[in-house]
C-alpha cells in the first residue's frame, strides 16, 4: 500500500461464553477495552466499521453502526456494519482500512463479535444450524439438519478421497489445536485435553454428524461467544495517538475475493477465490510464501485447516493433512499455524473471528502470546478468513512496522 497502515492496538474478550452481557455491553467493551490497551479516548478514532453474522437472527438487533455511535465521543463518526457471514470480522477490518486510504480519518475501529448462547450460557443447537444456514444456497439446503457441519462433511470426504489421506490425519489437525488452547488464556477450549486416539474414537461426546460421511464432533470448531477489537492507523494516526511504530504491526497487504454461493459446480478443493484473495494479499505485501513463519487459517473443520495450509502456500496442493501430521504447523516448527488454537479450539465467535485472527498474529509477531505458543523469530504472519462454504475469503500479510 501506498500509505501504510498499522495495527496500533488490539483486544479480545475469552472466547466462549459471555452470558448475560448484552450486545450494546459487547459493543460498548470492545471499543473502550481496546481504547485502553493504549490509553486513549474513543473520541480520537475517527471511523469505525463492525461485523456479525448472526446478530439478528439470535439477538434481534441491528444497526450495530448505531450501537458502535452510542459509546461516548463517537458520535457522528462515519461508522458501518459489515457482514459477509464468518469472514466478517476480516472484512471489518478492510473496510476500515479503505476508509483510511480515502481519507476518511487517521485511526480507525474495526469490531467483531458474535453472541450465540443465552444469558445462562447455553445454546440451542437446531436454532444455531438453522441460522447458519441462511450462509449457504437455498438448493443446498434440502435434507439437512446441520447445514454447515453437512457441507463440510461432504468438502471433507472429497478431501479423503481425492488425496488419499485419512480421518486420522485430519485429526491431527484438531490435537495440535486443543494443545495450544492449553496456553492461551482466551480459548475457549483451554480446560479440555485431546489425544490423537480420543479425536478419532467414535465414543462419548465423538460422533459422526452425518451418516455416512467422515466428519466428527472434534473435526468441528465450537458455538462461540466473544468480541474482538482492533485500532489501526496511519503514520499521522499514530503521531496523533502517541503510539510509536516500534509498538506497532503493518498491514503489509490484503485480498478480498468472493466465489458463488453454491457449492456443487465448483473446485472446492482448491477454491478460485481464496488463491485469488491470498494472492493479492502477497503482492499487495511485496512477500511470499516462504517469508511467511506465523499464520492463523479458518479451521472451521479440521479439513480446512488443511485446505488452508495449502491456500497459504506453505503446503502443495493435496499435502495440507501432511503439514500437520509432520508436526510443521506447531509453534516451533517450519510455520506455527493456528497457534492461538484456532477456530476449532481457541473458539469460533462468527463475527469476531477474523478479527481475532489478524490480531492474535500481530501479538505473535510482537513476541506477546504466553511463551509456549511463542514463534521463535516471527518474521512475517498471514491470515486466511472465510465466510460461508468456501465463498467469501479475506487475507492479509503482516510485518513488524518500520
Amino acid at each position: 500500500m501506498d500509505k501504510p497502515v498499522y495495527i496500533a492496538a488490539y483486544h479480545q474478550s475469552k472466547f466462549g461464553k459471555l452470558m448475560d452481557m448484552s450486545v450494546p455491553e459487547i459493543v460498548s467493551n470492545a471499543v473502550l477495552g481496546v481504547c485502553g490497551e493504549i490509553g486513549i479516548e474513543p473520541g480520537s478514532i475517527d471511523v469505525g466499521s463492525i461485523g456479525a453474522a448472526c446478530n439478528f437472527s439470535l439477538n434481534e438487533q441491528g444497526l450495530l453502526a448505531g450501537l458502535m455511535a452510542s459509546v461516548p465521543g463517537m458520535q457522528a463518526k462515519s461508522i458501518e456494519a459489515v457482514e459477509n457471514a464468518c469472514a466478517s470480522g476480516g472484512q471489518a477490518i478492510i473496510s476500515v482500512i479503505h476508509k483510511l486510504l480515502l481519507g476518511l480519518g487517521d485511526v480507525g475501529i474495526a469490531v467483531g463479535f458474535e453472541k450465540m448462547r443465552n444469558a445462562e450460557g447455553r445454546m440451542d443447537g437446531k436454532l444455531i444450524g438453522k441460522v447458519l444456514g441462511y450462509f449457504s444456497h437455498p438448493d443446498e439446503r434440502a435434507g439437512k439438519v446441520f447445514i454447515f457441519p453437512h457441507l463440510f462433511a461432504e468438502v471433507m470426504a472429497v478431501y479423503l478421497k481425492e488425496h488419499k489421506v485419512g480421518e486420522r490425519d485430519l485429526a491431527h489437525i484438531a490435537v495440535t489445536e486443543y494443545s495450544a488452547a492449553r496456553h492461551n488464556p482466551y480459548a475457549q477450549m483451554r480446560d479440555v485435553e485431546l489425544s490423537l486416539d480420543q479425536a478419532v474414537a467414535i465414543e462419548g461426546n465423538n460422533r459422526y454428524i452425518v451418516e455416512g460421511l467422515p466428519l466428527k464432533t472434534y473435526d468441528c470448531s465450537q458455538i462461540t461467544d466473544g468480541y474482538a477489537s482492533m485500532i489501526l492507523a496511519t503514520a499521522e494516526g499514530l503521531a496523533k495517538l502517541g503510539v510509536s511504530k516500534s509498538d506497532c504491526v503493518e498491514i503489509a497487504g490484503y485480498g478480498q475475493a468472493t466465489d458463488p454461493l453454491k457449492k456443487a459446480g465448483r473446485d472446492v478443493l482448491k477454491p478460485a477465490g481464496a488463491y485469488a484473495a491470498m494472492k493479492q494479499a502477497y503482492a499487495m505485501a511485496r512477500m511470499t510464501k516462504k517469508d511467511v513463519n506465523v499464520a492463523e487459517i479458518h479451521d472451521c473443520f479440521t479439513v480446512m485447516g488443511a485446505i488452508g495450509t495449502e491456500v497459504l502456500g506453505k503446503a502443495e496442493y493435496g499435502q495440507g493433512a501432511r503439514y500437520w501430521t509432520d508436526g510443521k504447523a506447531y509453534s516451533d516448527g517450519e510455520c506455527g499455524i493456528n497457534t492461538s488454537g484456532g477456530l476449532i479450539a481457541k473458539g469460533h465467535p462468527i463475527g469476531a473471528t477474523g478479527v481475532a485472527m489478524v490480531g492474535w498474529s500481530s501479538w505473535q509477531l510482537l513476541g506477546k502470546v504466553p511463551p509456549a505458543l511463542q514463534v521463535p523469530d516471527p518474521r512475517v504472519a498471514a491470515t486466511f478468513n472465510i465466510g460461508g462454504p468456501i465463498c467469501a475469503s479475506v487475507c492479509t500479510v503482516l510485518k513488524r512496522a518500520s
